[in-house]
């Protein structure tokens, strides 16, 4: 059926078709070879008022041709669906199949009988009236899903733990309905299959089997075993074996494990359960939702990934000659739970574009002298816990001419559910990395606080500073120049810079977790400064002029964080106290070629994150400082665990019977060295005399 499928494509595409035209609105492209439920092709040419109609072909065993279609078809044939998004001059056609495509388990309806389910020739119709103006042939070749038979569940499958389970029978055996190659156990391969890897099966624990069996399993005794060896074998199934790693007991038992120590996801998997911080949010086509994003480098990156709660505010430079089309809107988002939102789109004229354009010195270098363009597009997630529950956008709009440079600003926004603008919350209940950390004044009626770092713009004098919030678990390093005069009195000086580095954070306390309560103290730490200096004293200036000693030109903040836990196996970081102190240089007018009677002098903030243990680690005895070579985190052997399966630690068995065999073992021990001793062989020899 195959082979003459593919002669009639041959002497289909040899002969025009009829009623086609050399010019005018064609398909591209006009043939396709379709191996899944869905193809896309472009109609390029003016489709208002052209139908579109969807054609099952058969071929013509006579001639071996395609019989001839005409124009009063539909949008629907058989088990495929047409679907038509018009355009100005290009319209996107979708075809795609509406049946299942899993290979049938016994007495199954709705699903694919034979490997090669699907082998049928469709053909799409552009007409205008009852003239044909274009066509476009599928030639459709699917093959049946054979990698999962049956119904897919929302439950993970939970591989258990082999060191509190015993072994399954046959480990490789690892899709189901289906044979897996090199699993010699697995009961779907039949005997055909098998003979392709007889010769190469899993062996070892992964086949099923411990072949050979370990040396210390008492059913392998060989014939140069020592005397002692059936005192001292181990008495197990081939299920139990130390290629796991472990010696384990035979019953089900449940891994003792605190929450906090639960591994994090690293893989979704088949089942998508949301979004965590950092993940790439996802489109309706599987695809990844971009947005224009500055690199490494400095330069925009047009398809890069947008992150899950990690916020950015980005600016890209380009001219008309390289500007590309707007962002497409129409792409639906996965919310997280399995649903497709779309966007919500509003559309602005920028009326102030001087903050967006700057002339360019370049000659013009296209024909087109002015376009409308996108200015700013500003996105707004609205999300609650792992879900996006809506987007909106704002486009902004205007006029690039040809010799115009164009600020272009991207800006994605995450925002709770729950949270208006003035409450928003930086975590819950922990902080969110890169999210600002939650500052208050609760000295004051207005509780309102917070904790910032300059940012510099144009020649970065204080003055002209703008600011940017602390981000939680991100080291950052920020400056500005003060000007000072070459008569500037020190103790003026100090209390500037002071000042200025005061500034920057109007609040006494900071927030512990990122959705701290204002009305709560248990939810604040107070912040611990460290003066530079005593105003009320008196510094000495010294006699020299320009010269001035313990300035406090460095600010540093030093907030202390920890894992407290973990909420659905996510780590929740924790702000445990924070540090304000100041360093001091000495600071001298410098003279360059000419001295003039001002000077920069240039000061600092930074913030360091310091991750310490929720608990305070346990201390070292005496033992353990003084006999390093006893210590078990320093050496490979242990001496202290010679008695490992008699203490807590060991969860290979219940502790009773470890307990029990442990005092049978002493028992036999001290029974030995009775027996042993000189006077004990003497009180026998009496008894028996």
């Amino acid at each position: 059926m195959v082979v003459a499928l593919l002669e009639a494509l041959l002497l289909l595409l040899a002969a025009p078709c009829p009623g086609q035209r050399a010019r005018g609105p064609v398909f591209q492209p006009s043939f396709i070879h379709m191996s899944g439920p869905r193809v896309n092709a472009l109609f390029l040419g003016n489709s208002s008022e052209v139908s579109f109609s969807l054609i099952l072909s058969r071929i013509d065993e006579e001639t071996g041709k395609l019989q001839h279609s005409n124009c009063s078809g539909s949008r629907r044939a058989g088990d495929w669906n047409l679907s038509v998004v018009p355009g100005v001059n290009t319209s996107k056609v979708t075809v795609s199949l509406s049946r299942n495509l899993q290979l049938c388990l016994p007495n199954a309806t709705d699903c694919c009988t034979a490997p090669l389910c699907v082998a049928e020739t469709l053909q799409v119709l552009a007409c205008h009236g009852s003239v044909m103006l274009a066509h476009l042939l599928i030639q459709a070749e699917i093959y049946a899903n054979s990698s999962f038979v049956g119904n897919v569940s929302e439950n993970a499958t939970i591989i258990p733990n082999q060191a509190f389970q015993p072994l399954g029978s046959c480990p490789c055996d690892l899709t189901a309905g289906a044979c897996d190659v090199r699993c010699c156990c697995d009961l779907e391969c039949t005997p055909d299959l098998k003979q392709l890897f007889t010769g190469s099966c899993f062996t070892a624990v992964f086949g099923g089997d411990v072949n050979p069996p370990f040396d210390q399993l008492c059913s392998a005794k060989s014939m140069d075993t020592p005397d002692w060896f059936p005192f001292l074998c181990v008495q197990s199934s081939l299920d139990n074996t130390p290629f796991l790693g472990y010696f384990y007991h035979g019953s089900i038992s449940t891994p003792r494990e605190p929450s906090f120590k639960i591994p994090l996801q690293t893989s979704p998997g088949r089942v998508f359960t949301g979004y965590r911080q950092g993940d790439p949010i996802m489109t309706e086509e599987n695809d990844y939702f971009t947005v224009p994003q500055q690199s490494m480098a400095g330069q925009c990156v047009g398809n890069a990934p947008v992150a899950y709660l990690q916020n950015f505010d980005v600016k890209c430079l380009t001219h008309l000659s390289s500007y590309g089309e707007g962002l497409p809107h129409d792409v639906r988002i996965n919310s997280g739970t399995g649903d497709f939102i779309q966007q919500n789109v509003i559309y602005g004229t920028i009326t102030d574009i001087d903050k967006f354009i700057t002339k360019s010195e370049s000659p013009p270098t296209t024909e087109v002298p002015c376009k409308n363009v996108t200015f700013a597009e500003y996105y707004k997630f609205i999300c609650n816990d792992k879900n996006i529950k809506e987007i909106n956008v704002t486009v902004f709009l205007g006029n690039l001419c040809d010799g115009e440079i164009l600020t272009q600003r991207f800006t994605v926004t995450f925002v709770s559910l729950y949270s208006t603008n003035e409450t928003e919350l930086s975590g819950n209940p922990g902080y969110q990395v890169g999210k600002p950390v939650r500052a208050a004044n609760l000295n004051d009626s207005d509780t309102f606080g917070s904790l910032k770092l300059w940012q510099p713009a144009g020649r970065g004098l204080c003055t002209s500073a703008t600011y940017t919030p602390v981000l939680f678990g991100l080291d950052s390093l920020s400056g500005c120049m003060l000007e000072v005069g070459i008569s500037e009195d020190c103790n003026f000086l100090r209390g500037n810079v002071t000042e200025k580095l005061n500034s920057l954070i109007q609040a006494t306390h900071i927030g512990k977790r990122g959705n701290s309560n204002d009305s709560d103290l248990n939810d604040w730490v107070q912040i611990i400064r460290l003066d530079p200096y005593n105003s009320d004293t008196n510094v000495s200036t010294g006699n020299l002029k320009g010269i001035c000693s313990d300035i406090p030109a460095n600010l540093n903040i030093r907030i202390i964080i920890a894992d407290v836990g973990a909420v659905q196996g996510i780590p929740q970081q924790e702000i445990l106290a924070v540090q304000i102190s100041y360093s001091t240089v000495i600071w001298q007018f410098q003279c360059g070629l000419t001295c003039e009677n001002l000077n920069f002098l240039p000061i600092t903030a930074s913030v360091h994150f310091i991750k310490v243990p929720a608990q305070p680690p346990i201390p070292l005895t005496r033992f353990q400082i003084n006999y390093t070579e006893f210590d078990c985190d320093r050496n490979d052997v242990c001496w202290p665990q010679l008695f490992y399966p008699l203490t807590r630690f060991y969860t290979g068995e219940p502790y009773s019977l470890c307990l029990a065999k442990g005092l049978a073992l002493a028992f036999l021990f001290l029974l030995a060295a009775i027996m042993s001793n000189p006077w004990f062989q003497k009180v026998w020899n009496n008894s028996l005399v």
